[in-house]
C-alpha cells in the first residue's frame, strides 16, 4: 500500500493543477445538486420493535384523523395572585385565544376547551389548552410557530402569565457558531503548530472543501433518500475533524521529509506513502464505528452513520491527493520565515558532512524518555487516575430530558414548571394506553378493567375516561403520572401497565399497549442499552483486526482496544458526576440533574473511538516503522513521540476545543455531549496515548510485536510502515540523493513510472 500511495502522492503533486480543478468541480458540483434539490424533511422517529411504536402504528391505523405522531402544544394561563382563571373575564379570554390557535393554521388538527375538558388546577389559578398538529414538530412550517409565539400577547398585558409547552416549539438546532470558533480555535493552535500561516491554512482549507462535497452530497440525496433534516449534523462535525486531523499528519509529515533533506515532490510522496497509509487505516476504524450505528436499529441513528461514513471517505480522499496537490502549490512557503533559515542552516551542515547532530531534543522527546525510566510508576498513575474518576459510571442510569431541563427562561420551561405547580409534576409526560380488543370483540369490558387496574397503582394522578375509535374495537386511556417524565417511579409505572395488560391479554384476549412521548422514550433508553454491548463488541472487534495488520501485532491492538475502553468509561464517569450528580453543575450550567441521554454511550463510542484510533494509529505507526528500519525498542518510542506527539497534541486540543464550545450551549443535550466527548479525547489523547500507552509498550520490549508465524501468513501486508518502499527506492537508486528542489533522483522518477 505504501507504494501505491507514494505514487499516487507524487502524481498528484506534479499534475496538482488538474487534482484541484477535479476537486473545485465537485465541491461545484455538488453545492449545485443540494440547492437544486428539494428540501428534506425531517423523516419521522420510529424505534422498530418497540411497545411504544407498535402502539402509535396501531393508532395511526385506527385514528386515521389523528397523527399519532403529530406536534403537540400546551398553553399554560396562571391567574395574578388573588384571582382565579375561572373568573368570567378570563375564561373569556381564554377561550378567545384557543379560537384564534384553531383558525390561526391548516396544520393545527385540534384545540381543547380547557373549561370543558377538565384542564383547570384544583385551587383554579391555572389552566391549560392543549393544541394537536397535522404534522410532527420538525414539519410545522415558521406561520404556524409564529401563530402559536404569539399566543396571549394580550393576556399578558392583562396580567396573566402565559407560557408554551409540548415539542411543538422545537425546532433544528442552529449550527454555525460552534463550529466558527471551532475553526478559529483550530487556526491558531496550528499557526502554533506549524509556525507558518500557509502550512496552518492547508489542513483547514482542505476539511471546509471535504465538509463541503460531503455534507452538500447529503443535502442533496436527502429528499430521494428520506434523510432527515438533522442527518447532516453528525457528518459536518466528525467531517471537520477528521479532515483537519488527517491533513494535519500529511503536512506534518511532508515538512519532516524536507527536513532531511529530500526534494518537495518526493517528500510527498513519501509523505503520503507511509503517513497516508496510516490516515487510510485510521478513516477504516472510523468508517467501522459509524457504520456499526445500523446495529442499533433505529433508522435515524443509521441513516446519520452511513451519512458521517461517507463524509469521512470523502476526507480520506482529500488527504492524499488534494494535500500533495496544495503542498505543490504552497512551494517553500509551507515553512515559516524562521523554519526555513534554521533547515536551510541544517542542510548546508550536512552537506558540509557535519551530520546531524545538534538538535535540540522536542517536549515530545523529553517526555518518551522520562516514560521510559519510570514505565510502572506512569502506568500506575495513569490507570488508577483514569479509573478513580469512573466510578460514578457504576451508578449510571440512562434516559432522555424533558423540558424540566431546560434553561429557566425558556418558555417551555416556564410552562413546565406552571404544570407541575398546578397539576402535579405527571402532567408534563402523561402516559397513553391503547386497548386493541379486535380480535375479540372486547374492547369496552378490557379497556374497563384495565382502567380499574391502573388507577390502584402507585404513582397514578389520574386515569380519564376511555376515547373509542368510530369501530368500537380500539380505546385509548390517558394516564397522569404523579412524578416527572424522566424519574424512575415513572419508568417502573410503564413497566408495571405492561404486566398488567399481559395479564389482561392472557385472560380476555386484548391487547394493551403503553404509549407517549414519555414511554417512547423509555423504550428508547431500553434499546440503546441493549444495543451497547453487541455495538461495542462489533466496533472494536473489527478495528482490532484492522489494527492487528496495521501493526503485525497481537498485543498492540489489545492494548489500543482496551485503552479506549478506559477512557470512554471514565469519561462516562465524569458526565455522571456533573450531570447525574450535579458536581460542578453550577461551574458548567447545568440547571437540572438528571438520568445521562440515553445514546450517549454509544454516541461516545462512536465519536471517540474513531479519534482516539486516529491518535493510536498516527503516533504507533511512526513507532513501528522505526522499530522495522532497526530501532531497539526504546529508540523507536522516542522516535515515534519526537515525530508524533506534537501533532498528535494538536489534533488533540482542536477537538476538545471544539467539542468544549458546545458546553455553552442552552441545550441540555447538547451540553452533555459537547462536555463528554470534550473530556473524553482529553483523557484518550492525554493520558491513554501520551502516557499509558509508551509504559506498555516500554515494559513488553520486543515482546510489543510478537505475531504468531501461522498468524504472520495468513494476515495480509500491507506495509503501513514503509518498509517495501524503501527497499524499491534503494534498489532503483543505491546512493539516493535528496532530490532537486521539485523532484526526487532520476531513478525515482523511473519507479514512479513503472
Amino acid at each position: 500500500m505504501a507504494t501505491f500511495l507514494y505514487k499516487l502522492g507524487r502524481l498528484a503533486f506534479r499534475r496538482r493543477r488538474y487534482v484541484l480543478l477535479v476537486w473545485v468541480a465537485l465541491l461545484a458540483l455538488a453545492g449545485f445538486g443540494a440547492a437544486t434539490a428539494p428540501a428534506a424533511t425531517s423523516s419521522s422517529f420510529s424505534i422498530p420493535g418497540t411497545e411504544a411504536q407498535k402502539a402509535f402504528d396501531l393508532l395511526a391505523q385506527r385514528f386515521p384523523d389523528a397523527r399519532a405522531d403529530g406536534a403537540t402544544a400546551r398553553v399554560v394561563f396562571k391567574a395574578p395572585a388573588g384571582e382565579k382563571m375561572t373568573d368570567a373575564g378570563h375564561k373569556a379570554e381564554v377561550r378567545e385565544i384557543a379560537d384564534q390557535l384553531a383558525s390561526g393554521s391548516d396544520q393545527v388538527s385540534s384545540v381543547t376547551d380547557p373549561y370543558t375538558q377538565n384542564a383547570v388546577s384544583k385551587d383554579g389559578s391555572t389552566v391549560y389548552v392543549q393544541v394537536s398538529y397535522k404534522a410532527g414538530s420538525m414539519e410545522l412550517t415558521d406561520e404556524t410557530r409564529t401563530a402559536l409565539e404569539e399566543t396571549g400577547a394580550d393576556a399578558r398585558e392583562q396580567g396573566l402569565a402565559v407560557e408554551i409547552g409540548g415539542d411543538a416549539l422545537q425546532a433544528v438546532p442552529e449550527t454555525g457558531s460552534t463550529e466558527i470558533i471551532g475553526v478559529a480555535i483550530a487556526a491558531v493552535v496550528l499557526v502554533i503548530t506549524f509556525g507558518s500561516l500557509i502550512a496552518a491554512g492547508l489542513p483547514l482549507i482542505t476539511a471546509l472543501i471535504g465538509v463541503g462535497v460531503g455534507v452538500s452530497s447529503i443535502t442533496a440525496l436527502a429528499s430521494a433518500l428520506d434523510l432527515g433534516s438533522s442527518t447532516s449534523t453528525l457528518a459536518m462535525m466528525i467531517g471537520l475533524a477528521v479532515g483537519i486531523d488527517y491533513a494535519l499528519f500529511i503536512v506534518s509529515r511532508y515538512r519532516a521529509e524536507l527536513a532531511e533533506g529530500r526534494g518537495r515532490e518526493e517528500a510527498a510522496g513519501r509523505a503520503v506513502g507511509t503517513a497516508g497509509s496510516a490516515v487510510v487505516f485510521a478513516g477504516l476504524t472510523v468508517v467501522i464505528a459509524l457504520v456499526g450505528l445500523a446495529v442499533v436499529n433505529i433508522p435515524m441513528l443509521s441513516k446519520m452513520g452511513f451519512a458521517a461514513a461517507g463524509t469521512v471517505v470523502v476526507a480520506v480522499l482529500i488527504a492524499l491527493t488534494l494535500i500533495p496537490a496544495m503542498l505543490g502549490f504552497a512551494g517553500k512557503r509551507v515553512h515559516g520565515r524562521k523554519d526555513r533559515t534554521a533547515l536551510e542552516n541544517k542542510l548546508e551542515h550536512r552537506s558540509t558532512g557535519g551530520g546531524a547532530a545538534g538538535e535540540k531534543p522536542n517536549l515530545g522527546t523529553r517526555w518518551a524518555r522520562f516514560v521510559l525510566r519510570r514505565p510502572v510508576a506512569v502506568l500506575v498513575a495513569g490507570v488508577v487516575g483514569l479509573g478513580v474518576i469512573a466510578i460514578p459510571a457504576t451508578s449510571l442510569e440512562l434516559g432522555l430530558p424533558d423540558a424540566g431541563s431546560q434553561p429557566v427562561d425558556t418558555t417551555q420551561r416556564k410552562a413546565y414548571d406552571l404544570l407541575s405547580d398546578g397539576f402535579g409534576p405527571g402532567f408534563n409526560g402523561p402516559l397513553m394506553l391503547v386497548v386493541d380488543g379486535k380480535a375479540n370483540d372486547n374492547t369496552k369490558v378490557a379497556a374497563g378493567r384495565i382502567a380499574d387496574t391502573v388507577k390502584k397503582m402507585d404513582g397514578v394522578a389520574v386515569v380519564t375516561p376511555a376515547n373509542f375509535d368510530k369501530a368500537g374495537d380500539t380505546a385509548t386511556i390517558t394516564v397522569i403520572p404523579k412524578d416527572r417524565p424522566s424519574s424512575v417511579k415513572t419508568e417502573n409505572l410503564v413497566h408495571s401497565i405492561r404486566e398488567a395488560g399481559g395479564d389482561l391479554k392472557a385472560d380476555s384476549g386484548a391487547e394493551v399497549l403503553v404509549t407517549g412521548a414519555t414511554a417512547m422514550n423509555i423504550d428508547f433508553s431500553q434499546k440503546m442499552n441493549d444495543a451497547l454491548l453487541p455495538y461495542l463488541a462489533l466496533v472494536v472487534g473489527l478495528a482490532f483486526l484492522l489494527l492487528m495488520v496495521v501493526f503485525r501485532s497481537v498485543l498492540v491492538p489489545l492494548k489500543a482496544a482496551l485503552g479506549f475502553l478506559l477512557s470512554v468509561v471514565a469519561a462516562l464517569g465524569a458526565v455522571v458526576a456533573v450531570f447525574q450528580w450535579g458536581w460542578l453543575g453550577g461551574l458548567l450550567g447545568v440547571e437540572q440533574t438528571g438520568p445521562v441521554m440515553s445514546m450517549m454511550p454509544i454516541f461516545m463510542v462512536g465519536v471517540v473511538f474513531g479519534l482516539a484510533m486516529d491518535y493510536e494509529v498516527f503516533l504507533v505507526t511512526r513507532m513501528r516503522e522505526a522499530y522495522v528500519h532497526g530501532e531497539r525498542p526504546g529508540g523507536a518510542i522516542v522516535t515515534g513521540f519526537r515525530h508524533g506527539a506534537r501533532v498528535v497534541s494538536a489534533a488533540a486540543v482542536i477537538m476538545i476545543a471544539v467539542f468544549a464550545g458546545f458546553i455553552g450551549s442552552g441545550e441540555a443535550m447538547i451540553k452533555m455531549i459537547g462536555f463528554g466527548l470534550a473530556i473524553a479525547v482529553f483523557f484518550d489523547a492525554f493520558v491513554v496515548r501520551m502516557a499509558i500507552v509508551p509504559a506498555v509498550l516500554a515494559l513488553l520490549g520486543n515482546k510489543a510485536w510478537w505475531l504468531p508465524r501461522w498468524l504472520d501468513r495468513v494476515l495480509p501486508n500491507v506495509d503501513v510502515e514503509g518498509e517495501a518502499l524503501r527497499k524499491r527506492l534503494a534498489a532503483a537508486d543505491p546512493e539516493q540523493g535528496p532530490g532537486g528542489p521539485d523532484g526526487g533522483a532520476g531513478p525515482e522518477r523511473e519507479l514512479v513510472r513503472a
